[in-house]
């Protein structure tokens, strides 16, 4: 096959919707509430979380699978994942009665593990290898190679992008208003490029808007080189589209039917995490609440607009929540450290206390790091602001106290030895 001549004909989707239907309900399509009052615009969510495995990578997978034929699928299968396609793979083993072997990073939430098992039980063997998605891919792939194995490919294949693009059916057939933007998560670019290309056919005028975390942009990395590119280091916390290389499929496809890339910092997916949780009752993981973050940095253009965002997942460790806190809090502007060198005498942290911390600030943090000398020691000092403007005033009171310290949340370097 010439890979850059392949593109998802409407057709194909819809027969992969018809595939589908021996596993599948349609997930819900609902206007969310609190988003379309923040936004001035109708929101609506289309609520892939609610999947039976909680993504929507069981679309890709089993339509792939379905597509094989039975006396190759006797000899087992073989897929690499970051937990989610894991997850597809496992059910449709389990339903199908196929061997399979999962490889995936060492660095899978143990939930997602733990949900790979449930939905493969005594089908599926787990192998953990490598620390990021694409160490366990290539590990599959020769292990699939060496054993004569069928590999099941995550995003970079045409049943498995006729699969995601299942959704962009859905929603046309589901929503009652003329959508204007369609925001959808990337991490290989398998939705995204099987749900655009099925828009582009079927609703041309609705804006397709990908959406990646900021330390793993792969996609907007490829289209702005003209072709797919390795990013040399990724940031792992956005586990389920933290992709180092986008497939040369869905790279194609992407570049002629994504209207326009939003990279959004893990610090304002860690928001929308929580606010969804709080506000409408969702939980999503971090690539499942990435569409949805993005609406922030597109608030002046969806203004009075009909948006839909692709809640892609929900298999979040609630182990992680605080992590997610922390994140969430330091990125907008609500928690700050210093190291503060204080007088060795007593009564001096009851002091800084009273003179430091506002009415409104919470001291979340403290701990001595070491003695430099007999008469001070410097200490960790974690701050927690009730709005980012009070920290001028934060500051200026130290300052007026005479109080010797550094600002460590922009020392990257410092930062991470400490924190």
């Amino acid at each position: 096959m010439d890979t850059k001549k392949y593109f998802p004909k409407a057709a194909d989707i819809e027969s992969a919707s018809e595939v589908l239907k021996e596993i599948l309900e349609p997930t819900p399509f609902q206007k969310n509430a609190d988003l379309s009052a923040k936004y001035n615009a109708d929101v609506f969510l289309k609520r892939e979380d609610l999947q039976m495995v909680r993504s929507y990578k069981i679309r890709g997978a089993y339509n792939k699978i379905r597509s094989i034929d039975p006396e190759t699928l006797k000899y087992g299968i073989v897929c690499a994942s970051a937990g989610n396609h894991a997850q597809g793979v496992a059910f449709s083993c389990n339903k199908l009665q196929i061997v399979g072997s999962i490889f995936m990073p060492t660095t899978t939430p143990k939930q997602k593990i733990e949900q790979v098992r449930m939905f493969g039980k005594e089908f599926i063997e787990i192998i953990l290898t490598g620390d990021t998605f694409d160490a366990a891919n290539s590990a599959a792939i020769e292990y699939a190679q060496e054993t004569g194995k069928t590999f099941i490919p995550p995003f970079d294949d045409p049943k498995v992008m006729e699969g995601q693009g299942t959704i962009g059916k859905e929603i046309l057939n589901q929503t009652k208003v003329k959508l204007d933007y369609i925001f959808v998560p990337i991490g290989g670019g398998g939705l995204a490029s099987g749900l655009g290309a099925y828009f582009k056919q079927m609703c041309p005028e609705t804006k397709v808007i990908g959406v990646e975390p900021a330390g793993a942009p792969c996609m907007k990395a490829a289209i702005e080189a003209g072709e797919t590119v390795r990013l040399e280091h990724i940031d792992k916390f956005v586990d389920g589209a933290a992709v180092q290389k986008a497939g040369s499929l869905t790279y194609e496809v992407c570049k002629d039917v994504l209207d326009d890339i939003v990279v959004v910092p893990e610090g304002a997916v860690c928001t929308t995490i929580i606010q969804m949780y709080n506000k409408s009752a969702i939980v999503v993981e971090p690539a499942g609440a990435l569409a949805s973050a993005a609406l922030r940095f597109y608030a002046d253009k969806i203004k009075g607009k009909n948006v839909a965002c692709v809640v892609s997942g929900s298999n979040n460790d609630i182990t992680r929540m605080e992590e997610i806190r922390e994140k969430s809090l330091l990125y907008e502007g609500l928690k700050h450290y210093f190291i503060v060198n204080f007088p060795q005498k007593s009564g001096e942290i009851l002091s800084f206390i009273r003179d430091v911390i506002g009415p409104s600030d919470d001291l979340v943090y403290i701990q001595y790091i070491k003695k430099t000398n007999k008469n001070f020691g410097p200490a960790l000092i974690g701050i927690e602001l009730a709005a980012k403007e009070d920290f001028a005033a934060l500051t200026a009171r130290m300052d007026k106290h005479g109080i010797s310290y550094e600002y460590i949340n922009e020392n990257n370097k410092l930062f991470e030895i400490l924190i």
